[in-house]
């Protein structure tokens, strides 16, 4: 049986291994970041990848815990508010009693400093009128 010769086609080697080309550019990212970091990263952006649309659905709750050492423990969830997947050494936690609407710190203290602002809304709304109400009870 006689060989026959194979067609060249016009491909390169970046056309190959172009998906490689994404890891060394995520990877140029990271380079200025200690090791455990860059790798905490990178599972972030792997979950996020692997979710997709179901990250909506799953919003405030944990995805995994790690334990770092003996003492720390390293906790992936998404943010109850921003949507992202976030490390709780990165980005901070808090934490609900449910685990169903865990936040980063970002968004904790937004949500901290928009409910303080209602309160003292709602206190200097409510003011005005006790002393109204005093003026004609003296008058």
């Amino acid at each position: 049986m006689a060989r026959t010769k194979k067609t060249a086609k016009a491909s390169t080697k970046k056309d190959k291994y172009g998906s490689f080309d994404d890891l060394t550019e995520e990877a140029d990212e990271d380079a200025d970041l200690p090791k455990d970091e860059a790798g905490r990263r990178k599972i972030k952006r792997q979950y996020g990848e692997l979710l997709g649309i179901r990250i909506e659905k799953l919003r405030g709750r944990v995805l995994n815990r790690e334990r770092i050492n003996k003492t720390i423990e390293g906790i992936y969830f998404i943010c109850g508010t921003c949507l992202k997947v976030c490390h709780s050494l990165d980005d901070g936690l808090t934490e609900d009693a449910e685990n169903a609407q865990n936040l980063c710190s970002a968004c904790s203290k937004i949500r901290a400093q928009a409910a303080a602002a209602e309160a003292k809304a709602a206190a200097a709304t409510s003011s005005p009128t006790r002393a109204s109400s005093r003026k004609r009870a003296s008058a």
